[in-house]
Protein backbone atom coordinates (compact mmCIF):
# COMPACT_ATOMS: atom_id res chain seq x y z
CA UNK A 1 0.00 0.00 0.00
CA UNK A 2 1.30 3.52 -0.73
CA UNK A 3 2.34 5.61 2.25
CA UNK A 4 0.58 8.89 2.89
CA UNK A 5 2.79 11.95 2.83
CA UNK A 6 2.56 15.71 2.91
CA UNK A 7 5.01 18.34 1.72
CA UNK A 8 7.22 17.08 4.56
CA UNK A 9 8.30 13.71 3.23
CA UNK A 10 10.16 11.11 5.33
CA UNK A 11 13.38 11.62 3.42
CA UNK A 12 15.32 9.35 5.79
CA UNK A 13 13.17 6.50 4.44
CA UNK A 14 13.73 7.40 0.77
CA UNK A 15 16.87 6.40 -1.14
CA UNK A 16 15.71 6.75 -4.76
CA UNK A 17 13.57 9.40 -6.44
CA UNK A 18 11.96 8.51 -9.77
CA UNK A 19 10.78 11.57 -11.66
CA UNK A 20 8.52 11.82 -14.66
CA UNK A 21 9.55 14.40 -17.25
CA UNK A 22 6.64 16.11 -19.03
CA UNK A 23 4.39 17.88 -16.55
CA UNK A 24 6.63 16.93 -13.64
CA UNK A 25 10.10 18.35 -14.26
CA UNK A 26 9.16 20.19 -17.46
CA UNK A 27 6.14 22.41 -18.06
CA UNK A 28 3.57 20.37 -19.99
CA UNK A 29 2.63 23.46 -22.01
CA UNK A 30 5.15 22.50 -24.70
CA UNK A 31 3.55 19.11 -25.34
CA UNK A 32 -0.02 20.32 -25.00
CA UNK A 33 0.62 23.13 -27.48
CA UNK A 34 2.30 20.71 -29.87
CA UNK A 35 -0.34 17.98 -29.80
CA UNK A 36 -3.49 20.02 -29.23
CA UNK A 37 -2.73 23.03 -31.41
CA UNK A 38 0.20 22.79 -33.83
CA UNK A 39 -0.30 19.17 -34.93
CA UNK A 40 -4.05 19.63 -35.68
CA UNK A 41 -3.30 22.86 -37.55
CA UNK A 42 -0.67 21.23 -39.77
CA UNK A 43 -2.83 18.12 -40.25
CA UNK A 44 -5.72 20.32 -41.36
CA UNK A 45 -3.44 22.15 -43.79
CA UNK A 46 -2.07 18.91 -45.22
CA UNK A 47 -5.51 17.42 -45.90
CA UNK A 48 -7.37 20.65 -46.61
CA UNK A 49 -9.77 20.10 -43.71
CA UNK A 50 -11.52 22.52 -41.37
CA UNK A 51 -9.62 22.61 -38.08
CA UNK A 52 -12.51 21.13 -36.09
CA UNK A 53 -12.72 18.15 -38.43
CA UNK A 54 -8.95 17.66 -38.30
CA UNK A 55 -9.05 17.67 -34.49
CA UNK A 56 -11.89 15.14 -34.49
CA UNK A 57 -9.95 12.78 -36.76
CA UNK A 58 -6.80 13.10 -34.67
CA UNK A 59 -8.76 12.49 -31.46
CA UNK A 60 -9.88 9.13 -32.85
CA UNK A 61 -6.23 8.20 -33.40
CA UNK A 62 -5.27 9.50 -29.95
CA UNK A 63 -7.93 7.49 -28.13
CA UNK A 64 -7.07 4.29 -30.02
CA UNK A 65 -3.59 4.11 -28.46
CA UNK A 66 -3.98 6.00 -25.18
CA UNK A 67 -1.91 4.35 -22.45
CA UNK A 68 0.29 2.41 -24.87
CA UNK A 69 3.82 3.10 -26.08
CA UNK A 70 2.47 4.23 -29.45
CA UNK A 71 0.73 7.12 -27.67
CA UNK A 72 4.20 8.46 -26.85
CA UNK A 73 5.98 7.39 -30.05
CA UNK A 74 7.19 10.14 -32.37
CA UNK A 75 7.66 7.71 -35.27
CA UNK A 76 4.16 6.27 -34.86
CA UNK A 77 2.55 9.71 -35.08
CA UNK A 78 4.73 10.84 -37.97
CA UNK A 79 3.60 7.80 -39.94
CA UNK A 80 -0.03 7.86 -38.81
CA UNK A 81 -0.61 11.57 -39.43
CA UNK A 82 1.81 12.10 -42.30
CA UNK A 83 3.61 14.88 -40.42
CA UNK A 84 7.25 15.36 -39.46
CA UNK A 85 6.76 15.47 -35.70
CA UNK A 86 10.47 15.94 -35.05
CA UNK A 87 10.47 19.08 -37.21
CA UNK A 88 7.36 20.43 -35.50
CA UNK A 89 9.05 20.07 -32.12
CA UNK A 90 11.93 22.21 -33.38
CA UNK A 91 9.48 25.05 -34.04
CA UNK A 92 8.52 25.16 -30.36
CA UNK A 93 11.86 24.86 -28.57
CA UNK A 94 11.32 28.11 -26.66
CA UNK A 95 8.33 26.52 -24.92
CA UNK A 96 10.47 23.79 -23.33
CA UNK A 97 10.84 25.11 -19.78
CA UNK A 98 11.62 23.76 -16.34
CA UNK A 99 8.79 23.73 -13.82
CA UNK A 100 9.29 26.28 -11.02
CA UNK A 101 12.01 25.37 -8.50
CA UNK A 102 12.70 22.01 -10.17
CA UNK A 103 16.44 22.68 -10.36
CA UNK A 104 16.84 23.66 -6.67
CA UNK A 105 14.76 20.60 -5.73
CA UNK A 106 17.04 18.30 -7.73
CA UNK A 107 20.12 20.00 -6.31
CA UNK A 108 18.98 19.40 -2.72
CA UNK A 109 18.13 15.79 -3.48
CA UNK A 110 21.57 15.23 -4.99
CA UNK A 111 23.26 16.94 -2.03
CA UNK A 112 21.33 14.58 0.26
CA UNK A 113 22.72 11.58 -1.60
CA UNK A 114 19.49 10.42 -3.21
CA UNK A 115 19.59 8.39 -6.42
CA UNK A 116 17.86 10.57 -9.05
CA UNK A 117 16.31 8.85 -12.05
CA UNK A 118 14.22 10.36 -14.82
CA UNK A 119 11.61 7.75 -15.73
CA UNK A 120 9.54 8.85 -18.69
CA UNK A 121 7.15 7.47 -21.28
CA UNK A 122 8.54 10.00 -23.73
CA UNK A 123 10.13 8.68 -26.92
CA UNK A 124 13.95 8.80 -26.91
CA UNK A 125 13.81 11.44 -29.66
CA UNK A 126 11.66 13.65 -27.44
CA UNK A 127 13.92 13.05 -24.47
CA UNK A 128 16.95 14.00 -26.56
CA UNK A 129 15.38 17.29 -27.66
CA UNK A 130 14.52 18.28 -24.11
CA UNK A 131 17.88 17.22 -22.72
CA UNK A 132 19.62 19.31 -25.37
CA UNK A 133 17.43 22.30 -24.55
CA UNK A 134 17.57 22.15 -20.74
CA UNK A 135 20.52 19.96 -19.82
CA UNK A 136 18.35 17.48 -17.94
CA UNK A 137 21.09 14.89 -17.67
CA UNK A 138 23.30 17.33 -15.76
CA UNK A 139 20.92 17.10 -12.80
CA UNK A 140 20.19 13.36 -12.82
CA UNK A 141 22.00 10.08 -12.27
CA UNK A 142 20.15 8.22 -15.02
CA UNK A 143 17.46 8.84 -17.63
CA UNK A 144 15.23 5.93 -18.69
CA UNK A 145 12.68 6.01 -21.49
CA UNK A 146 10.08 3.26 -21.25
CA UNK A 147 10.60 2.69 -24.98
CA UNK A 148 13.86 1.02 -23.95
CA UNK A 149 11.87 -1.35 -21.71
CA UNK A 150 9.08 -2.26 -24.11
CA UNK A 151 6.08 -1.14 -22.05
CA UNK A 152 4.65 2.16 -20.82
CA UNK A 153 4.53 3.06 -17.12
CA UNK A 154 0.84 2.17 -17.06
CA UNK A 155 1.87 -1.51 -17.29
CA UNK A 156 3.20 -3.62 -14.43
CA UNK A 157 5.56 -5.24 -16.94
CA UNK A 158 7.27 -1.86 -17.28
CA UNK A 159 7.99 -1.65 -13.56
CA UNK A 160 9.28 -5.20 -13.55
CA UNK A 161 11.58 -4.34 -16.44
CA UNK A 162 12.80 -1.23 -14.63
CA UNK A 163 13.76 -3.38 -11.65
CA UNK A 164 15.98 -5.42 -13.98
CA UNK A 165 17.62 -2.23 -15.26
CA UNK A 166 17.97 -0.24 -12.05
CA UNK A 167 19.17 -1.16 -8.56
CA UNK A 168 16.58 0.28 -6.17
CA UNK A 169 14.36 -0.73 -3.27
CA UNK A 170 10.73 -0.01 -4.27
CA UNK A 171 9.69 0.44 -0.62
CA UNK A 172 12.32 3.18 -0.20
CA UNK A 173 11.49 4.97 -3.44
CA UNK A 174 9.54 8.16 -4.15
CA UNK A 175 7.84 8.48 -7.54
CA UNK A 176 6.72 11.90 -8.79
CA UNK A 177 4.31 12.13 -11.74
CA UNK A 178 1.41 14.23 -12.99
CA UNK A 179 -0.80 11.24 -13.87
CA UNK A 180 -2.93 9.59 -11.19
CA UNK A 181 -3.27 6.54 -13.42
CA UNK A 182 0.49 6.09 -13.56
CA UNK A 183 0.94 6.85 -9.87
CA UNK A 184 -1.56 4.09 -9.14
CA UNK A 185 0.45 1.67 -11.31
CA UNK A 186 3.55 2.57 -9.30
CA UNK A 187 1.73 2.01 -6.02
CA UNK A 188 0.40 -1.32 -7.26
CA UNK A 189 3.96 -2.38 -8.05
CA UNK A 190 5.08 -1.51 -4.54
CA UNK A 191 6.69 1.92 -4.86
CA UNK A 192 6.62 3.22 -1.31
CA UNK A 193 5.88 6.91 -1.84
CA UNK A 194 3.96 8.77 -4.54
CA UNK A 195 3.66 12.49 -5.18
CA UNK A 196 1.41 14.12 -7.79
CA UNK A 197 1.73 17.42 -9.65
CA UNK A 198 -1.45 19.50 -9.56
CA UNK A 199 -0.54 21.99 -12.28
CA UNK A 200 1.50 20.19 -14.96
CA UNK A 201 0.66 22.82 -17.61
CA UNK A 202 1.33 26.40 -16.48
CA UNK A 203 -1.22 27.69 -19.00
CA UNK A 204 -4.12 25.46 -17.93
CA UNK A 205 -6.21 25.14 -14.74
CA UNK A 206 -5.00 22.82 -12.00
CA UNK A 207 -6.11 19.21 -12.17
CA UNK A 208 -8.00 17.61 -9.32
CA UNK A 209 -5.86 15.05 -7.50
CA UNK A 210 -7.74 12.92 -4.99
CA UNK A 211 -5.86 9.65 -4.55
CA UNK A 212 -2.34 10.93 -3.81
CA UNK A 213 -0.56 13.78 -2.05
CA UNK A 214 0.06 16.63 -4.49
CA UNK A 215 2.06 19.82 -4.87
CA UNK A 216 1.91 22.86 -7.14
CA UNK A 217 5.53 23.98 -6.81
CA UNK A 218 8.70 22.23 -5.68
CA UNK A 219 9.25 25.17 -3.34
CA UNK A 220 6.68 23.44 -1.11
CA UNK A 221 9.29 20.73 -0.47
CA UNK A 222 12.21 23.07 0.18
CA UNK A 223 14.32 23.01 2.16
CA UNK A 224 14.29 19.24 2.45
CA UNK A 225 13.49 18.15 6.00
CA UNK A 226 16.37 15.71 6.36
Amino acid sequence: MPHSCSTTLPWHQIDTVLLDMDGTLIDLHFDNHLWQQLVPERYAERLGLPLDEAKAQIDVHYHAVNGTLNWYCVDYWSETLGLDIRALKQELLAKIQWRPHAIPFLAELRAAGKQLVLFTNAHPASLSVKDAQLGLSDHLDLMVSTHELGWSKESQYCWQALAQRLAFDPARTLFVDDSERILRAAADYGIGYQLAIQNPDSCKPEQSITAFPAIRDYAELLPLAI
